[in-house]
């Protein structure tokens, strides 16, 4: 029980690469950068696969196990410690973060090889997974926020890595400005816990709210309003409508953090956050309608955005956010074990997907716009079988991982009483938007005729140490969703049946919504069907008939420039928010408070107290005879001031 005793061991590993690289790695070798940053998150995978062996041999009364250290804020009745816990939802996101973060340091290794600062990106890649461990590990809610603002912090550090670069560093202030909307949400919903419960520990708080009365649909009682301020936090660090402007400009960072924190994990915590808080949403069921059409609109909405654009990293940014949406979608219906399901194997071919851009973007010397390559597959061919794995996975055809998870939620969201048929067509809608812009892209990028300089370009394939990677989340990708195969296919779903100890009083709750395997094979078999009809769609425009995409967006210009700007909401943001915040800040507070009030007072006092000085200087004339009146004034002035009682007391 050596790792269940230390946990601190796992998010200490990454932790002290992080300082390691950060203080000493300019003065090491690259060997020795790679020794420390991969050794550390290696480290804390093997780790993790420890505690799991230790876990297994828990009993079921012992789960969640829960360290505590010691007090790190104690004020009152308040306290707040380094308490760590680990259940079965906990080792699901220790393996996600350890496992793939890992594989992608090792990718990192190749991709970054020759681009300066490379310490620094190490070091705020294990900073990054120590801050992502002490969120997932958290056994309350203002150490798991602690863990929340860091990974934004080492979001904001990696988004502008080239930092002389004005397009990165406005994107890493533009990630770092649009999350503190959502946390200022966040941390109210911390102060009103404390304010009803008494406590932020998860188990206090979730044991005290399991007993509480569930609150009308339409009552927006406190148990209500913790959970849609929770939720403002989770839109902003998941990048769901309105806030989620920040996520494709953060395409501006170097690929593998697209893949590590834009895609697998970083953006996967307000899904955690809200499965972690599942009890409290149960008893909320309008916070659960919110949940549930939030993740629904973004799913439809980002893959619309994501049909025209050009950018191969833009696209796959516009997916993670359609597929985050999913991930909302399952937890307001709630399947939350579902919703957890497909954050696992997202992981896997999100970052594949982007991994495998990256390798494409390194063989054409870091070109990324899909209009620049075609006729890759025969060049670089493991980066595009790779690339083809994780469309076909993603797109949800049968047997790949993403099949199983996205057929979970689609079926859970039209047979749930949280659900609906216009939710699960929303989501429908958006599979076949999903299939069709990723098969886009592997067209686009690999099939037909080079569209680049075949001479000045010498395209190659990657390196060892960036395939690799690629070949393991390639394999998870076909079979990492075998866990959870529906009966149908002569599968036990043992995913949610590892998960049920954390969700199971909320899956016995919808266990009678279920539908029949009739149904359930009808929408397996209209899923499966949307996703062909994706394929066919982009087979048409891109292989058969090329020309016919340039000739719709002529045909259709509007709603082309509509999609391809993005439906002007960055512009609109500019005019409504940013504009006039800047002309407050310029005008008003900085000319009128700074510079009228606050300088002008100090400067006011400073002008008086020089006159002042002015008018008593001019007394040193230097004149003897001028000084020895002013000194006859003086002794007369204090002898009548002396004098005076005795004046009153004779009159």
């Amino acid at each position: 029980m050596f790792i269940l005793r230390y946990l601190w061991i796992i998010p200490a590993l990454p932790l002290a690469g992080a300082a390691l690289n950060g203080l000493f790695g300019r003065h090491w070798p690259k060997r020795a950068v790679d020794a420390v940053g991969l050794g550390a998150t290696g480290l804390a995978f093997a780790a993790t696969l420890e505690l799991i062996r230790e876990f297994a041999r828990l009993r079921p009364g012992q789960v969640p196990w829960i360290e505590s250290y010691f007090t790190w804020i104690a004020a009152g009745s308040f306290r707040a410690g380094f308490d760590l816990q680990v259940d079965q939802l906990t080792i699901a996101m220790l393996l996600v973060v350890t496992g793939v973060g890992w594989l992608i340091h090792i990718y990192s290794t190749g991709y970054m090889a020759h681009q300066g600062g490379y310490y620094r990106f190490f070091a705020c890649m294990n900073l990054f997974t120590f801050f992502m461990l002490t969120l997932v590990m958290a056994a309350n809610f203002v150490l798991l926020f602690v863990g929340w603002e860091g990974v934004g912090l080492c979001s904001y550090l990696l988004i502008g890595f080239y930092f002389l670069r004005k397009s990165a560093a406005d994107a890493g202030k533009k990630a770092f400005i649009v999350n503190r909307i959502g946390d200022f949400g966040f941390m109210l919903a911390i102060f009103l816990t404390f304010r009803t419960f008494g406590s932020v520990d998860f188990t206090t708080v979730f044991r005290t709210a399991a007993n509480m009365p569930t609150e009308a649909p339409g009552q927006l009682g406190v148990l209500t309003s913790i959970c849609l301020l929770l939720l403002a936090g989770a839109v902003g660090k998941s990048a769901q409508l309105p806030l989620y402007v920040w996520l494709p400009d953060a395409m501006e960072g170097p690929t593998p953090v697209s893949a590590l924190i834009h895609a697998a994990t970083m953006v996967t915590a307000g899904v955690y956050m809200v499965a972690r808080s599942h009890i409290l949403y149960m008893h909320a069921p309008l916070a659960m309608s919110a949940v549930a059409t939030i993740g629904a609109l973004t799913a439809l909405y980002a893959a619309t955005i994501g049909l025209v654009q050009t950018d191969i990293k833009k696209v796959l940014a516009y997916s993670t956010i359609s597929q985050l949406g999913y991930m909302f979608l399952a937890c307001g219906v709630g399947a939350f074990a579902a919703g957890i399901f497909h954050l696992m194997t997202h992981a896997f071919f999100k970052a594949l997907l982007f991994l495998a851009a990256g390798s494409a973007i390194h063989a054409l010397g870091g070109e990324q716009d899909m209009r620049r390559m075609g006729g890759l597959r025969h060049k670089i061919p493991w980066t595009y079988w790779t690339m083809l794995i994780g469309t076909l996975s993603i797109s949800g055809a049968p047997l790949f991982a993403g099949f199983f998870s996205k057929d979970k939620i689609l079926f859970e969201t039209a047979v749930s009483p949280y659900g609906g048929k216009m939710l699960w067509l929303i989501a429908l809608i958006a599979a076949l938007l999903t299939a069709f812009y990723m098969f886009r892209l592997v067209f686009l990028s690999f099939h037909g005729t080079p569209r680049f300089d075949e001479q000045e370009t010498h395209v190659h394939e990657s390196p060892r140490n960036m395939l690799v990677p690629l070949a393991v989340l390639a394999a998870l990708s076909v079979g990492g969703g075998w866990m959870a195969a529906p009966a149908l296919l002569g599968g036990a779903n043992h995913f949610e049946k590892f998960l049920a100890p954390v969700f199971g009083a909320e899956l016995r709750q919808t266990a009678d919504t279920h539908a029949g395997p009739e149904q359930e094979l009808l929408l397996t078999g209209i899923a499966i069907g949307v996703a062909l009809a994706g394929f066919l769609v982009a087979w048409w425009f891109y292989i058969r008939r090329p020309q016919t995409p340039e000739r719709l967006a002529e045909s259709f210009h509007a709603p082309y420039q509509l999609l391809l700007n993005k439906y002007y909401v960055d512009e609109l943001y500019n005019w409504l928010i940013v504009r006039p915040t800047v002309w407050i800040s310029t005008f008003f507070l900085w000319r009128v408070v700074d510079e009228g009030a606050v300088d002008g007072s100090v400067n006011g006092l400073a002008h008086v107290a020089r006159r002042l000085g002015e008018r008593v200087r001019q007394v040193q004339s230097g004149n003897t005879r001028s000084y020895a009146a002013w000194v006859v004034v003086g002794a007369v002035f204090f002898t009548v001031l002396m004098l005076w009682p005795l004046f009153r007391m004779v009159r």
